[in-house]
């Protein structure tokens, strides 16, 4: 299973692209970060995303994007970006007619570390190390990215086969 994994963010979105099975070490493929200027005129910055984010869709042909959930914090305008960049995430995924799944930050963290509470260093050592890295993915918005990606193939991955099986055996009993 190919993954796109995405850190949302208007000034820095992180982009992951993993391929892997549940239970199984993945390989890196590509990561990106798709940078805006805070200056910049938000529909502008929002087009570059969508943009961005359709282009690296259909380079690397994922069959499924993670997105990591907005999640509350104390600066509203912060929390205000990453929900439209979150949006757009979405879009691009949707767009491509691909399913689309979304995970709490430590949804992502105790799936890769073992704890729901690690830290960005932690988060950035274990991509490194399950993906037999040489070196750090940076910046940390890359790691967190291919987090999600790690995240989604050994969680959701499994969860969306379970659930498209369960469609096709509702729709058996309804003919």
């Amino acid at each position: 299973m190919r993954v796109l994994g995405i850190d949302p963010g208007l000034t820095r979105c992180g982009v992951g692209v993993v391929d892997g099975v549940p239970g199984r070490l993945g390989r890196l493929v590509a990561y990106h970060v798709i940078r805006s200027e805070p200056d910049e005129d938000l529909a502008d910055r929002l087009l570059n995303l969508d943009r961005s984010l359709s282009a690296l869709v259909a380079e690397h042909k994922p069959e499924s994007v993670a997105v990591e959930r907005v999640f509350a914090q104390h600066n509203a305008r912060t929390v205000m970006g990453t929900a439209q960049a979150s949006g757009i995430a979405i879009l691009a995924g949707a767009r491509a007619g691909l399913p689309v799944q979304t995970y709490t930050p430590s949804e992502v963290k105790a799936a890769v570390t073992g704890s729901g509470t690690a830290d960005k260093k932690q988060v950035t050592a274990m991509v490194t190390r399950l993906l037999k890295l040489d070196a750090p993915p940076k910046p940390a918005d890359a790691a967190d990215a291919i987090a999600i990606a790690i995240c989604h193939i050994w969680r959701g991955g499994t969860r969306a086969k379970l659930e498209a099986a369960a469609l096709v055996a509702a729709r058996g009993r309804r003919r």
